[in-house]
C-alpha cells in the first residue's frame, strides 16, 4: 500500500515538472493503466496477480536432480553445460537446455570453476528416509569368478533399503550401463514405481552414471543418488548384502564353472534371502514379508508367545519381554543430527 502511494506521489511530482506520464511510469517499472486503476481506486490494494501455478514445461525435481548428478559427476565436472549438453546428445540423451544447466546450478550454488586449479571437494551424500518400501534403492555390481583366471562374471543386485529385498539382480560376462539400466527398468516396472517416488543410490563408478543409466532414469523419473568417489560406507546396504553372499554356506570355493552356473547358484541364494533368511536389521523377519506387509503380523505373533510364556515363567523374566516392534524408519547416510538423535534415544532408552 504505502509502495503504491509512494509511486503516485513521484510520478505525480515528475508530471508537475513538465514530464510525461507515460514515461514516467516506465522508469518505475508499471503500466500506464495500473497508474490510472490507482489513482480512481483510493483506498483499495494492488489488484495485480501473478500466475496461479507454475509453467508445464518446467523441470520436475527428478530432472532437477539428474542435471546436478550430471554436471558434477566426475566425467562432467570439469566441462561447462555448453559442451556437457551436446556430449549428451550425441549419446542420444537430453535432459534440459544449455540455460537450464547453468540456471539450476546457480541456484545449487555450483556453478563455479571445477578444474584441475581447484583440489576436489566432494559433500556427503544427501541423507535417504525410508519409511517403507520402493522409497529408497540401492545397486552395485560385484564379481564372481569364472574359470579363466582374471576373468569374472559380473553379478548386478538391487536392493530395497526398507525392505531388504532383493528387488532385481542379474548375472553377465560385461559391466555396462546398458545392462544396468535394463535391470533397472524391469526393476520399477514390475515394482509400480511412480515418477519421483523413488531415490536410486550407487556408487561413482561408470555403469552407474553412463548415458543410458541417466536416461533410463529420467525417463522413469527416479531421483539418482551418488556416493563419493572411493567411499565405500556411502553403499552400505549394498556392501552388506555382497558380505553375505560371499559368506553364505554354499558360495563356492572354486569359480563357477559356467555363467548359467553362476546364474542358478544366484537365484537360489535369492529365493533364501528373501523367503528364508531372517534379517537382523528387521526384528528378523524376512525381506519378502516386510516388503508385502505380512511384518506386522509375524511381529505381533511373536510378541504373544513371549508375554504367554512370561506369564507362565515370570521367575525367569527380569524385565520386559523382547521387543518386537517392527523398524519404523531406514536412513541411508544418514547426518550427524540424525546420528546423535538416533545415539540419545538409545541412551534414555
Amino acid at each position: 500500500m504505502e509502495d503504491r502511494e509512494r509511486a503516485v506521489e513521484l510520478i505525480g511530482e515528475a508530471v508537475a515538472g513538465g514530464a510525461r506520464r507515460a514515461r514516467a511510469c516506465e522508469l518505475l517499472g508499471i503500466a500506464l493503466r495500473t497508474l490510472q486503476r490507482w489513482e480512481s481506486n483510493e483506498g483499495g490494494g494492488d489488484q495485480r496477480c501473478g500466475p496461479l501455478k507454475g509453467p508445464e514445461n518446467a523441470l520436475s525435481e527428478a530432472e532437477r536432480a539428474l542435471v546436478v548428478a550430471v554436471a558434477t559427476s566426475p566425467m562432467y565436472r570439469d566441462l561447462p553445460p555448453s559442451q556437457i549438453v551436446p556430449i549428451l546428445a550425441d549419446a542420444g540423451v537430453y535432459m534440459a537446455s544449455e540455460s537450464s544447466f547453468y540456471r539450476i546450478l546457480r541456484e545449487e550454488k555450483l556453478l563455479a570453476h571445477r578444474g584441475r586449479a581447484r583440489a576436489a571437494t566432494y559433500s556427503r551424500p544427501s541423507e535417504q528416509v525410508a519409511t517403507g518400501p520402493n522409497q529408497v534403492w540401492s545397486w552395485d555390481i560385484s564379481y564372481l569368478k569364472s574359470p579363466v583366471k582374471g576373468k569374472f562374471y559380473y553379478l548386478y543386485v538391487v536392493v530395497d533399503v526398507w525392505s531388504r529385498k532383493i528387488i532385481g539382480w542379474a548375472v553377465h560376462e560385461t559391466e555396462s550401463d546398458q545392462l544396468a539400466a535394463a535391470l533397472i527398468r524391469e526393476a520399477a516396472l514390475r515394482e509400480g514405481v511412480d515418477a519421483e517416488q523413488l531415490v536410486l543410490h550407487s556408487d561413482n563408478g561408470a555403469p552407474m552414471k553412463g548415458a543410458t543409466m541417466l536416461a533410463t532414469l529420467q525417463w522413469l523419473g527416479i531421483v539418482p543418488s551418488f556416493s563419493r568417489p572411493r567411499v565405500y560406507d556411502d553403499n552400505p546396504y549394498s556392501e552388506a548384502l555382497f558380505r553375505t553372499v560371499k559368506y553364505r554356506p554354499g558360495y563356492p570355493s572354486r569359480p563357477f564353472e559356467s555363467l548359467d552356473v553362476a546364474r542358478e547358484w544366484v537365484k537360489d541364494f535369492v529365493g533364501w534371502y528373501n523367503d528364508e533368511h531372517r534379517h537382523s536389521a528387521i526384528r528378523f523377519v524376512t525381506p519378502s514379508q516386510r516388503h508385502c506387509g505380512t511384518e506386522q503380523a509375524v511381529l505381533d505373533h511373536r510378541k504373544e508367545v513371549y508375554r504367554s510364556v512370561r506369564e507362565q515363567k515370570p521367575s525367569r523374566w527380569s524385565s520386559e519381554v523382547r521387543n518386537w516392534d517392527p523398524i519404523k524408519i531406514v536412513v541411508l547416510n544418514p547426518s550427524n543430527h540424525t546420528v546423535d538423535r538416533s545415539r540419545n534415544d538409545r541412551q534414555s532408552a
